[in-house]
Order: C-alpha cells, then structure tokens, then sequence
C-alpha cells in the first residue's frame, strides 16, 4: 500500500458487466484505490453514467462496449486497456445473467444457450484473452472471476440451468489458476450469495419485502451490499493476497451454512 493509502496507484483494471450493481461498485473501488479503470458491457449508456461517476471523483476510466460471449470482443477489450493506458494488470469476469424461474423441465431452450453463452463461454474467453497479455508483462497480472453461491455451494428451485453455469464458471477459473500462475497470472474467484441488487428480489418483491424475508433466512439477518462484494473482490487483485491462487471466497451473509 502506498503513502495515500492506495493499492492500485499506476495499474489497469478491466471490470466486465460494469454498468450496474456489483460491477459498478467494483470499477468504483478500484478507481478509488487509485487504478484506471477499463469498464465493459452491452450497453453503452449505464457504462458511460459508470465513467461519470469515477471522473466526477477525479478517476480515469474508460468505457467499452462489448459483449464478451462473442469471439473477438474480449481480445478487443485487452487491446482498448493496453493501447489507452498501457497496460492490464487486474481484470474482473464479472458479467452475468439468470433466466429461470421455473423448473429444468420447463425452461426454454434458448434460456439455456444464453445463460451458457453469456456464464460460461464469456468467462472463457474473457480469461483467455486476459491470461494472454498479462503472461507478457514482466508484473503478470491478477483476474478475479465474480461467480455465485448457486453451483458449488447452494442452488434452489428454479435455479437449476443458472446455477450448473455458476459452478463451470467457478471450475474454469481455478483450473486456469492452476495453469498459469506459473506464468505471473494469479485467478481466483468471489462467489457472492443474495446482493442487494434486482437479481435478489423473487417475482413481485420489493426491497422491503426482501429485507423483511432474509431476516430469518440468513444467518446475518441482512443481504451483503455491492460495495462488500466489491471489497472481496480488490482483496483477492491486490498484493495483500499475493499467495492467494485459485481460492473461491463466498460473501453470502451466511446464506450457505
């Protein structure tokens, strides 16, 4: 950590899914520890209100629109970090999305295919293109993988074709640690439980209502903030967990107990 209190002075950081919720508040607290920060997604707007928000706090950040499931986007996406600020040194998978609701049964096929396009396939190649460029660099690189609880550790009903692409996505990223820490890549992944973001209201809830359901549903008696997650996630990029390879560390308020 320098003087000012900062873990990232000089360094880039390239947040996916980053127009909203957790991956707003992740680009957020890297541009507050001082990275410049490359933000991502499908739409244009919520990215650009994301880069207002870092340069209204005096940040740098830099707004990409991409859709990391598509070959090619996210190699686009390293290029546009490297060439605008010169390098890749921390990256977050962090876009995601959840069709369900109902049971397998009954799920639409092509729920199926964009959950597993989207979950699985945008991590891939989002990892790859990241491992890529940081195994160049003399300083390597950290990549952190935003999965669930939903897969590894928890599911529940309706769930059941979201949580299956949780729990590749969570396989993906700790084989990739194992096989290229050795080249200066360090992965590891943060799993967050219910998150005070829309994706934690069931169908017709209200904030209120939740808040009131998981009093006696969580052990914390509370869903975590994005802003908690966001700080897992700088922990698992920073030097602080230097030794830390291919860990999946749950912030769920004790939802998977």
């Amino acid at each position: 950590m320098t003087a000012t209190g900062e873990r990232f002075p000089g360094r880039t950081a390239l947040v996916t899914g980053a127009g909203s919720g957790i991956g707003r508040a992740v680009a957020l607290a890297f541009a507050a520890e001082g990275a410049r920060v490359v933000v991502a997604g499908r739409r244009e707007a919520p990215l650009k209100e994301t880069v207002a928000l870092i340069e209204d706090r005096g940040g740098q950040a830099l707004a990409v629109t991409a859709d990391v499931s598509r070959p090619g986007d996210a190699e686009t996406l390293v290029a546009a970090a490297v060439q605008h600020f010169g390098s890749l040194d921390a990256a977050v998978n962090n876009a995601g999305i959840f069709r369900g609701g109902a049971p397998l049964a009954d799920l639409p096929e092509a729920d199926w295919h964009e959950q597993l396009a989207v979950n699985v396939t945008g991590v891939h190649l989002a990892l790859q293109a990241e491992i890529r460029r940081m195994r160049t660099q003399p300083t390597g690189g950290a990549i952190v993988t935003v999965s669930s609880t939903f897969g590894i550790h928890t599911t529940s009903p309706g769930a059941a074709a979201y949580s299956a692409t949780k729990a590749a996505v969570t396989a993906l990223s700790r084989g990739a640690a194992l096989d290229h820490i050795r080249d200066g890549v360090r992965i590891n992944v943060v799993s967050p439980g219910a998150t005070a973001t829309p994706m934690s209201l069931r169908a017709g809830e209200t904030e209120q209502d939740r808040d009131e359901r998981v009093r006696t549903a969580l052990p914390l008696a509370r869903v975590s903030s994005t802003e908690e997650i966001a700080a897992a996630v700088l922990y698992l990029a920073s030097d602080a967990a230097a030794s830390v390879v291919g860990t999946d560390l749950v912030v769920d308020s004790g939802g998977s107990l």
